[in-house]
């Protein structure tokens, strides 16, 4: 068997099982019986996505080459102001207690991040925009994650919708892969991903939304329709990777980062959840104010 496989399968099942440890009730559990940790599991969940947005923000600034001393205090800056907020939400507040104006600012400025990104990838060259894209591409999606979970401050459990998100995730970019490989003639982007053929794309769609239905009618007590879910995560997922590989592709790099052996960096694996966050959150809001 090649040796790079076996690497990213190794790789690919620590990570896994590091998700699983820090997004289920079983799993965060296990994890603090086993440490003796007096921690309320989200601690868990909050120590993982925080670690993922600070390794990202690090990836994002060496791909970009942000070097001036000045430019890195702003950036940081920038990114413990707005991820403070995030986290006092998570705390403090719970996420959907209301709409607030700064989420929707937020989520308006991530799309204008993204517009920019693919329409005029020049700005994104200049120091401003290396400074912009820094902290809104890994700070607002690492944000909107903290909301994900059901969980508030007085609950003593922790749901699964965020591992269930991965398990959706995963299996769009699989069956994406697998179905590209068989019957894919037709490229989606191929100046931007050459790899990726919208066979691709409706296979991962048809057999994502199966999952969900399977995910929906296993766990009917989740928040929301996972039939959905499992639609938007095929929509979007792909879109997330096209919009990282945009990234690399403007800055003239292979991977962001080698923190995951074989797989590359948090920015490399996290990309189609980076992007679903945000969209999931709003689904999930949506359904519960109205």
């Amino acid at each position: 068997m090649d040796k790079n496989l076996i690497q990213r399968l190794v790789s690919g099942l620590i990570y896994g099982c590091i998700i699983f440890l820090c997004t289920t009730s079983y799993g965060a559990t296990f994890f603090l019986r086993v440490f003796s940790l007096p921690l309320h599991q989200s601690y868990l969940y909050y120590g993982l996505i925080t670690f993922c947005m600070l390794v990202g923000l690090y990836e994002c600034i060496k791909v970009t080459k942000l070097k001036s001393f000045w430019q890195l205090v702003c950036t940081l800056v920038l990114v413990g102001c707005l991820y403070y907020r995030f986290s006092y939400k998570f705390f403090y507040q719970y996420f959907y207690t209301g709409i607030h104006i700064i989420d929707i600012f937020a989520i308006v400025l991530l799309i204008l991040v993204f517009i920019t990104l693919f329409k005029y990838p020049q700005e994104v060259q200049r120091v401003p925009g290396k400074m912009i894209l820094s902290v809104v591409y890994l700070t607002i999606p690492f944000g909107f994650a903290l909301g994900l979970p059901d969980y508030l401050p007085y609950n003593t459990y922790f749901s699964t919708e965020v591992f269930m998100l991965f398990v959706l995730i995963w299996s769009s970019d699989s069956f994406a892969y697998i179905t590209g490989r068989l019957l894919g003639k037709h490229k989606m982007a191929p100046s931007i991903s050459p790899k990726k053929t919208w066979e691709g794309f409706i296979g991962g769609v048809v057999c994502t939304v199966a999952l969900g239905y399977a995910i929906e009618y296993k766990f009917p007590d989740m928040k929301g329709n996972w039939i959905v879910v499992g639609f938007l995560v095929a929509l979007f997922a792909p879109l997330g990777d096209l919009v990282e590989s945009q990234i690399k592709r403007i800055f003239k790099v292979k991977d962001a980062g080698n923190i995951i052996p074989g797989h590359g960096g948090i920015l490399d694996r996290l990309d189609s959840f980076m992007l679903c966050a945000p969209i999931l959150y709003i689904y999930f809001m949506i359904l519960t104010r109205f």
